[in-house]
């Protein structure tokens, strides 16, 4: 299993990218480093800031927002971050949001999002691939433009840069989007991901991987992230992480479709995620937060001192991952990335 490494630049008011712990986890063997993005900064641009200062760990997004830029677009960025990394080192890592963003942010309809997602898949790998002029006529998207105000004047291209093929993942929770990662991508980003939950979600990628000439392609990666806390106060840790938690089961997304919430209930909570929503639209803050169960918590990730994070890491190992994210948290998050290192065994292969 590689392992990754996860940074939440999107969820703050000012942007410093961590140059140094970036630097630490490529010569302790991490595989790759992930930005994402929500409705502030962006995820593409600390990836080329962080190519100038790493020359082996791959760069991936996770996730890019579809709707934040046309599908040619997100290609031609990825494509030029790869250039200027040196090659083969970037991972497109694409998500849907919610409409609440999507159409609230970016302006963009939410209508049929699966079907957007499909046809910005095909597009992203026809740009890259630079088979010939990039055509494509979709469900949702087309190209050259065929819109009742299109000037007829279109002219299919070709990209200009020439580029590797580059590896697409797709974030997904719900089992058609599972699917579809599985029938077109490379890898899968699961959302809200536990270890016991990988048997049912096999069930899930087997329906794409059985739409695939020869079934799962060789090198599909299983991408789930953990946050790991080392502390000597577990119970402190478990109850500082709820009130974020709460906001995002409760109240990030639209009451009829938070995927937050979907995916609480898809890990064995659905009573405790329906409380949380209907705290959150009440405003009852503080009774929002005490409603995230223990367990929730707990279970979700790696917390507690290195033996107690030690004693618990066996079923992330053997859950069938290829890649674990690692997002490092609280006062010890070095520590915490060495002590993944030495779990995982990628300290041997770090080296640079």
């Amino acid at each position: 299993m590689k392992l990754g490494l996860g940074l939440d630049l999107w969820a703050g008011s000012g942007l410093r990218v961590p140059v140094e712990q970036v630097q630490r986890a490529e010569v302790l063997g991490y595989d790759s480093v992930w930005t994402a993005e929500a409705y502030g900064s962006d995820a593409i641009s600390p990836l080329a800031f962080l190519a100038a200062y790493t020359s082996k760990i791959k760069l991936a997004t996770g996730i890019l927002q579809i709707s934040a830029r046309t599908p040619t677009a997100a290609a031609m960025a990825m494509a030029t971050v790869d250039s200027l990394a040196g090659g083969n080192r970037t991972i497109i890592g694409l998500g849907l949001s919610g409409p609440q963003v999507v159409e609230g942010w970016y302006g963009q309809p939410w209508a049929r999002p699966g079907a957007r997602m499909r046809d910005t898949i095909e597009i992203i790998r026809k740009v890259l691939r630079r088979d010939g002029a990039m055509v494509h006529e979709g469900a949702v998207l087309s190209a050259p433009y065929r819109g009742a105000d299109a000037t007829d004047m279109a002219k299919p291209l070709r990209s200009i840069l020439h580029t590797n093929d580059l590896p697409i993942w797709i974030a997904a929770g719900g089992p058609r989007n599972v699917a579809l990662a599985a029938e077109l991508c490379d890898g899968w980003i699961p959302m809200g991901f536990r270890p016991q939950m990988m048997e049912s979600y096999l069930e899930q990628l087997s329906v794409g991987w059985a739409k695939r000439e020869g079934g799962r392609p060789e090198g599909f990666e299983l991408s789930p992230s953990v946050t790991v806390t080392i502390t000597g106060d577990v119970r402190a840790t478990i109850d500082a992480a709820k009130p974020r938690i709460a906001l995002y089961v409760g109240g990030m997304g639209h009451p009829e479709m938070n995927f937050h919430n979907q995916s609480m209930a898809r890990v064995g909570f659905p009573e405790a995620a329906a409380r949380i929503q209907e705290l959150f639209l009440a405003g009852r803050r503080d009774e929002m937060a005490a409603a995230v169960p223990d367990e929730f918590v707990d279970d979700g990730g790696l917390i507690g001192s290195p033996t107690r994070i030690k004693e618990r890491f066996a079923p992330w190992a053997d859950c069938g991952a290829t890649t674990l994210v690692v997002r490092p948290a609280g006062e010890f998050s070095a520590d915490a990335l060495e002590l993944l290192a030495d779990l995982a065994g990628t300290r041997d292969i770090g080296v640079v």
